[in-house]
């Protein structure tokens, strides 16, 4: 999971918000909305960190606050993330993300500066997202199902593939500072999918100076 620093809303949302009467079904932009948000985010879900693309068959658009239980926020471009399709038409147990949330509460919202979800979150080295708040620990499993044994396992795999391709020896502050520059930031659709767990990993290695 990667913090999302929101951008201006696109204008026709805007302008939407200003029509008596307006609300989410009946705003007709939601391709400039999605365009917004996968540009924001770099490319990759909410959630999972697997790569989306703006268009609805490859995304969706993730109310934070659910639409049943918040419809005051529902046109609130701080509320609205993009979130990948989640498994979605697959049984339940299968599903993650957006469609395996549905109308749930989460207690940090990732594009939500103050709650710093980076500093909420661990990876461990079997591929497990964890985080030492017992809540939020629950619905990373509960709500988002972030664990199931797929994603599990494309985050282990994309750790193991980066940790492959280092130099032999002792990796230099400046060289990690590199790595992680290039595996921060990125612009367009250009963060590469689980680019959270290296980032943890480097943020541990420079740590420890």
């Amino acid at each position: 999971m990667r913090a999302t620093q929101k951008r201006s809303e696109p204008s026709s949302l805007t302008q939407h918000k200003r029509l008596p009467h307006a609300d989410y079904d009946n705003y007709h932009h939601k391709d400039e909305l999605r365009f917004a948000l996968v540009a924001e985010q770099k490319g990759i879900c909410c959630y999972c960190m697997q790569r989306i693309r703006p268009n609805a068959a490859h995304m969706k658009i993730e109310h934070w606050h659910c639409q049943a239980l918040y419809p005051n926020d529902q046109l609130d471009y701080a509320n609205l993330l993009g979130a990948c399709r989640g498994n979605e038409g697959q049984p339940k147990y299968q599903q993650h993300c957006d469609t395996h949330k549905g109308n749930d509460s989460l207690l940090y919202n990732p594009a939500n500066p103050a709650h710093r979800i980076e500093d909420r979150v661990r990876y461990l080295g079997d591929g497990r997202i964890v985080s030492s708040d017992s809540q939020f620990d629950q619905e990373l499993n509960t709500v988002l199902n972030l664990n199931i044994r797929t994603l599990i396992n494309n985050r282990k795999a994309t750790l193991d593939a980066f940790k492959q391709r280092l130099q032999r020896g002792r990796l230099s502050q400046s060289t990690l500072q590199r790595m992680m520059r290039n595996w921060s930031d990125a612009e367009g659709e250009g963060l590469r999918p689980y680019c959270g767990v290296v980032i943890y990993w480097l943020r541990k290695r420079l740590a420890r100076g």
